[in-house]
């Protein structure tokens, strides 16, 4: 196996939206990056595929937000540098759970982020295409990212700042060294100052075939697989992006959606089967597409309920839904971004440089060790 000549300042692992976006902020930095992806550009097989991410800025905490508003001005100038528009404005809505709303509407008003409170009969003016239960939340710093445009996009920044992004290279193991690791490649071993490991589901087989001691003590990671479907619109509605919490008319699980390229996209919240990576089916569950077009047919008149397409995607997933990004030694872990990470990923791309860098410390929320489950 031949040994790449030299040496770098850091090796990242994993080139979905979250490795991409690191691999920029750290190249961004001036240091030497390598970033390294196991499968083809543009390829199915993960996390950050597809036309379509939510957006927002209203989660029921403020740390969230706070995240949020910060990969904002990033997702712009990734937009400036590139020349290619990831992010479009259409608003956001909540609604459903009156507690649920109403808190998060309480956040954004502490946080001084404009939002409005409507009647829904006043929101079903709004969006002609929708129907809605209890108090609606509306705050129009919010929308839709390209996925697939937004890791390309990072991908060609990270070049532009120095990186050099390769494909179809699979890491096996993770060594220790006397002075940073060394990564073992199916095409020869990398040496560098340090590993970042962006796998997404693939994360616990790596750090299990890595002999870096002490080893990062991850909380449970599990991964499923989910089944959002894409509608065809029948109306020129305009389409924010959305979440129906349950517990008002809604009884079944909540729904998230937004308008896309591919048509108007609802799904589940992490309700997949669990399943390895490596050996999954991709068949769509006919009674999840089911509850989605039965929710459709009820909640959403400006589409065909009939015309389901269903699409397939991963969630690695906290037992909490906090994600994880800490570093220990020479290697820094960003995994289990729990089906709500997309938006955050140039923010996260820049913490995960300060940590390699040594400036910044780990949020409390996102440490190493266990996690408690949340109870809904």
């Amino acid at each position: 196996m031949g040994v790449v000549d030299g040496r770098v300042d850091v090796v990242v692992v994993g080139g979905g939206v979250i490795g991409s976006a690191a691999a920029w902020r750290s190249a961004a930095r001036g240091r030497s990056v390598v970033l390294l992806e196991q499968f083809e550009p543009g390829h199915a097989r993960g996390a950050s595929h597809g036309t379509s991410r939510i957006y927002r800025q209203a989660y029921e905490d403020g740390f969230h937000t706070t995240l949020a508003g910060r990969a904002f001005p990033l997702w712009r100038t990734l937009e400036e540098i590139t020349g290619t528009r990831v992010l479009t404005l259409t608003g956001a809505v909540d609604h459903g759970h009156p507690g649920c709303v109403l808190s998060r509407a309480e956040t954004l008003a502490s946080l001084g982020i404009a939002h409005e409170v409507l009647d829904p009969k006043d929101a079903e003016k709004r969006w002609t295409g929708m129907r809605f239960d209890t108090a609606v939340l509306h705050h129009p710093a919010a929308g839709r990212l390209h996925a697939d445009l937004s890791v390309q996009a990072l991908q060609d920044a990270a070049r532009r700042a120095g990186a050099e992004v390769r494909h179809r290279v699979a890491v096996r193991e993770i060594h220790g060294a006397a002075s940073g690791v060394e990564v073992v490649t199916d095409t020869g071993v990398i040496r560098a100052g340090h590993a970042v490991l962006a796998a997404g589901a693939w994360t616990r087989t790596l750090l299990a075939n890595t002999n870096i001691r002490p080893a990062p003590v991850l909380p449970p990671l599990r991964t499923t697989q989910e089944q959002p479907a894409h509608f065809v619109p029948v109306t020129d509605a305009t389409w924010p992006s959305f979440v129906h919490h349950p517990g008002s008319e809604l009884t079944t699980t909540g729904i998230y959606g937004l308008g896309s390229a591919s048509g108007v996209k609802i799904g589940e919240h992490g309700t997949g089967p669990e399943v390895h990576p490596d050996a999954r089916d991709f068949r769509p569950d006919p009674d999840g597409v089911q509850r989605l077009v039965d929710y459709a047919a009820v909640w959403l008149p400006g589409v065909d309920a009939s015309s389901a397409a269903p699409d397939s995607c991963l969630y690695t997933t906290t037992p909490d839904s906090r994600f994880v990004v800490d570093r220990l030694g020479d290697v820094t872990v960003a995994a289990g971004f729990s089906g709500h990470g997309f938006k955050f990923a140039p923010a996260v791309g820049e913490l995960v440089a300060g940590l390699v860098a040594g400036d910044v410390r780990t949020p409390r929320a996102f440490r190493f060790g266990p996690r408690q489950a949340v109870v809904a």
